[in-house]
């Protein structure tokens, strides 16, 4: 395709007014002063037509393609473009070979922009490389998502990174003014009237994206009724119907989603329920399934309240269950209704700290055998090897507790993983177990030699290492035995089974 073609725009009748509209100069760049500004790194390279390759990250509507359009024409370069969603390698060799003919032939160096340039896989992104290291190209991609998860660190460490804010309400109100003066670009022509009310109504729709409230700004102007003086007006409900089906902006898998649902997350273990309620409703507003968000509390319950409130695993199962019935938007209220209750529940991650260090120590000790006295004995064999030997059935002791028992594998002693918090039903339950040690402590009875009965009373550090959960592992010493009788005078369980099977197999 000719290099013409590709740069053609259809002229100005036919475009859309966000087309229109868009800055021709940095002067006429709105936004993004935190990287524009005079003084910025950015800036200065611009200005001074010292360019480098780089990579936008920001949400749509902010200018992303617009700035880079914006370098290429102030400092004399040559722009192309691609679109990572419609182009392959044989693209990116075709648009490559186009700007190595250029600069061959003495005329300007090429800027390639590619939209959406999260979208290459690993080999295509990789195709630029040596052409960003030669010169040929300076590299410019456009991504809404995170680069540092979504491009190759081989491009990443070849390019900078500028990240793109939204526009501001008063910025979005500004282009507005800007749109309805301009008679040349503009709809300045056309002698709107838009009330206050109906301009911040569109501010606020557009959710920093300048593309969006041109979109919608356009739109309204078809639909803009006649005022008295026979000039059309836009008031507050031309715009109602122009943005009724308007939704926030969500990008369901993208770093937005994640974000969102991590600030939710955030703000109920923050103890924030208005907080925590926003954050909701943000979600559905954009379109969030409120199953996945249904699923993300019931976690909510077990991680950051636990045992403080074992109520609110239920109220959070009750809520998803509630949804599931009803649907949205009765069921909507449910899951506010869970939200709420859990922002405000006592919070505990005692839990979540005990379930990570029990992990950690299985991983750490491998199959330790389980001791005999906790085997089920549900065969003549399995007594005859001891399985059960010796258990205490804990009904039959007084208070239902028997104490000085251990039921670890005898190398663990009595290792420590839940450590209830001082909040809610935890209080309770570290009172009792501090009970229950104290049983253990003042009982005679010891499963294993130099069985510490007690078990460990110090806190856990916050989120134990590996280390550390290996420190609470404790060495213990030989086997109790069951018998008075030392076990080199009587023959073990194992040797008594075999014995009788090698008695058998003579008989026969």
């Amino acid at each position: 395709m000719a290099d013409s073609l590709l740069q053609e725009d259809p002229p100005e009748q036919y475009q859309p007014l966000a087309a229109r509209m868009r800055p021709r100069n940095l002067d006429q760049f709105i936004g993004q002063e935190h990287i524009l500004a005079p003084g910025k790194a950015l800036y200065q390279a611009i200005r001074q037509g010292s360019m480098h390759s780089m990579v936008f990250w920001g949400p749509p509507g902010v200018g992303k393609t617009t700035l880079a359009r914006i370098i290429a024409a102030t400092t004399d370069s040559r722009f192309e473009s691609l679109s990572a969603v419609l182009s392959g390698v044989k693209d990116i060799r075709e648009a490559v070979e186009r700007a190595r003919h250029y600069r061959q032939g003495g005329g300007r160096q090429t800027l390639l922009f590619v939209d959406e340039v999260h979208r290459f896989n690993k080999s295509q992104q990789d195709a630029f490389l040596p052409h960003i290291e030669d010169g040929t190209i300076i590299f410019i991609g456009a991504t809404t998502e995170n680069p540092a998860f979504e491009l190759n660190n081989a491009l990443l460490s070849r390019s900078r990174v500028y990240v793109l804010k939204s526009l501001s309400e008063t910025q979005l109100l500004n282009l507005l003014e800007l749109v309805l003066t301009d008679s040349e670009r503009g709809l300045g022509h056309l002698a709107l009237r838009v009330d206050e009310q109906a301009r911040q109504a569109l501010a606020r729709a557009s959710d920093g994206d300048a593309r969006r409230l041109l979109n919608l700004l356009e739109i309204a102007a078809d639909l803009a009724g006649k005022g008295a003086d026979g000039l059309p007006v836009i008031d507050r409900d031309t715009v109602a119907r122009v943005t009724q089906e308007s939704l926030q902006r969500f990008d369901k898998g993208g770093d937005l989603f994640y974000d969102q649902i991590s600030a939710l997350h955030k703000a109920v273990r923050g103890s924030s329920p208005d907080a925590a309620l926003y954050w909701f409703t943000r979600m559905l507003d954009g379109g969030c399934d409120p199953l996945y968000i249904a699923r993300r509390m019931l976690r909510m319950a077990s991680e950051d309240i636990g045992n403080a409130d074992p109520r609110a695993l239920q109220l959070a199962l009750a809520g998803w269950d509630t949804y599931q019935r009803l649907g949205s938007p009765e069921g909507d209220l449910a899951l506010a209704q869970v939200v709420i209750y859990l922002a405000c529940a006592p919070k505990s991650n005692a839990v979540y700290q005990a379930a990570g260090s029990a992990r950690e120590t299985v991983r750490q000790t491998g199959t330790l055998e389980v001791p005999l006295h906790l085997r089920n004995a549900v065969s003549d064999l399995a007594r005859e090897l001891g399985h059960g030997d010796g258990y205490r059935y804990a009904h039959d002791e007084a208070g239902g507790f028997a104490a000085g028992e251990n039921y670890f594998p005898e190398s663990l002693q009595q290792a420590e993983f839940y450590f209830p918090r001082e909040a809610g039903l935890e209080v309770r339950i570290r009172e009792k177990l501090e009970h229950l040690k104290q049983q253990n402590r003042a009982s005679g009875e010891r499963r294993y030699q130099e069985d510490r009965a007690g078990g460990r009373t110090a806190e856990p550090a916050t989120n134990p290492s590996r280390a550390q959960a290996g420190s609470i592992l404790k060495a213990g010493g030989k086997s109790r035995k069951r018998s008075a009788e030392p076990e080199t005078d009587k023959d073990s369980p194992l040797e008594r089974v075999q014995g009788r099977a090698e008695g058998e197999q003579r008989e026969k």
